[in-house]
């Protein structure tokens, strides 16, 4: 990209910039596909790097004292206490520099009036990040941070994490998955038999009878387009976690797709698409939903977390073009215990909202279904073009086993919390009676 292109990119990203995200509350049940009977060892320990040293605000760093002032105000730069380590070693990178080293452009200042904002270019996409908040915005798409950037001495700095597992990935374009030409998918059709999920404000369905048939539909599409799928269930029978995992480990699978639809019960008024992939080891979740979030444990599926943001951003920005962008963010946690034993990129979509009349109503119908199935074979044909493009040197071997072990880091560092508090607890689902009427 010519350096023109890049601050025409730039100057654009002033408008992503200037848009807030409100905070989220979610919906109040345990959806299935958390913890579960899938708990796959930890990995070996092996020592974090001096990189992950403690920052340690003085105590004279008062924290916010409400949702706004977490959004808006990043720590004072003037009594930011660093533990700086060697070049090679640092918690904490200044963006700049890091992008001089990879030969991309400055951070360009794209707005001050609150946080400094900056834009970071590249030929895939436009970054925008706010100091002080965890949000970021990828071509127009929320993702979080683990650690809020910081300010020190008027530069921008970023958490070495950050960096290596979301930033880097998406500006360089090193997340592309290795797919071959006939691209094995395992789908999961979330719940199943007397496991019924939440059922629809409508009272007509449970989710169980609409992510079975909207895999069946993506099945189809695929298919028809030269991919081997297989599914985790065909019909109305309820599955182990641990075996939903192991269909995908039989059969070799180059990516794992789990689908769901959303609920807030009793309220009505929560809606929109969210998107899941695995938090990598070190990191805070984005959300944790009253489930414990341990930074210092890694699983099977932590070897593919560049994939993973990849894929799910890729088919979540898909799917937004079907719902009318009603956005709640890709985000990344440990309580999917669908996920975490995965060895291939893998990730988990909750479609909807059928706790939400007008969400509810548009999942019952047929045709959107379709619609929803298409925008994901769309984003998977997409992906899997690229692919075919990147040397596999470069990415996991799919056919390698991750070590299946116990693997403990030592993991320091601070959090900032930006926006409004997103409640991270569902309570247990209140809908058990099991539901198998077929859907037109």
């Amino acid at each position: 990209m010519s350096s023109l292109a890049r601050m025409v990119s730039c100057m654009l990203a002033l408008g992503l910039a200037s848009c807030s995200t409100a905070g989220h509350r979610n919906g109040e049940r345990v959806p299935g596909w958390a913890e579960g009977d899938d708990q796959p060892a930890p990995m070996a320990p092996t020592p974090v790097p001096a990189a992950l040293a403690r920052v340690s605000p003085p105590s004279n760093l008062s924290a916010p004292t409400s949702a706004a002032s977490r959004a808006t105000r990043p720590p004072p730069a003037s009594v930011i206490s660093l533990e700086r380590q060697t070049p090679k070693g640092e918690t904490w990178i200044p963006l700049p520099r890091w992008c001089r080293t990879r030969g991309l452009a400055p951070p360009t200042l794209v707005a001050s009036a609150q946080s400094p904002t900056f834009a970071l270019c590249s030929g895939n996409g436009v970054l925008v990040l706010r100091a002080g908040s965890l949000l970021v915005r990828w071509d127009g798409l929320e993702v979080q941070l683990g650690f809020a950037p910081l300010m020190i001495n008027g530069q921008p700095y970023a958490h070495a994490l950050d960096l290596q597992k979301t930033i880097q990935p998406l500006l360089e374009g090193g997340a592309s998955l290795r797919l071959g030409s006939n691209p094995v998918l395992v789908i999961d059709p979330g719940h199943g038999g007397e496991n019924a999920g939440t059922r629809s404000v409508l009272g007509n369905h449970y989710e169980k009878d609409f992510t079975l048939d909207w895999a069946l539909r993506l099945q189809k599409l695929l298919t028809d387009r030269g991919w081997q799928i297989f599914l985790t269930r065909s019909n109305d029978s309820d599955l182990a976690l641990s075996n939903r995992v192991a269909v995908a480990a039989e059969h070799k699978a180059d990516l794992f797709l789990s689908l769901h639809f959303n609920s807030a019960a009793p309220s009505q008024s929560e809606a929109g698409l969210e998107t899941y992939c695995l938090t990598p080891a070190g990191m805070p979740s984005s959300l944790t939903r009253g489930f414990t979030d341990d930074l210092a444990t890694a699983f099977p599926n932590n070897a593919f977390d560049a994939q993973n943001l990849w894929l799910a951003l890729e088919v979540h920005r898909s799917l937004l073009k079907v719902n009318g962008h009603n956005d709640r963010g890709v985000r990344r946690a440990r309580f999917p215990g669908v996920l975490r034993g995965q060895q291939r990129a893998a990730i988990l979509i909750e479609g909807g909202y059928l706790s939400n009349p007008n969400e509810a109503r548009r999942i019952s119908d047929p045709s959107y279904r379709q619609k929803l199935a298409e925008a994901v074979a769309g984003a998977l044909e997409g992906a899997g073009r690229l692919a075919r493009t990147v040397r596999s040197q470069d990415l996991p071997d799919r056919n390698r086993e991750a070590e299946v072990s116990s693997r403990r880091v030592e993991v320091r560092g601070t959090r900032s919390e930006v926006g409004g508090q997103r409640a991270e607890a569902r309570g247990p689902n209140s809908e058990e009676t099991s539901h198998t009427a077929e859907i037109p």
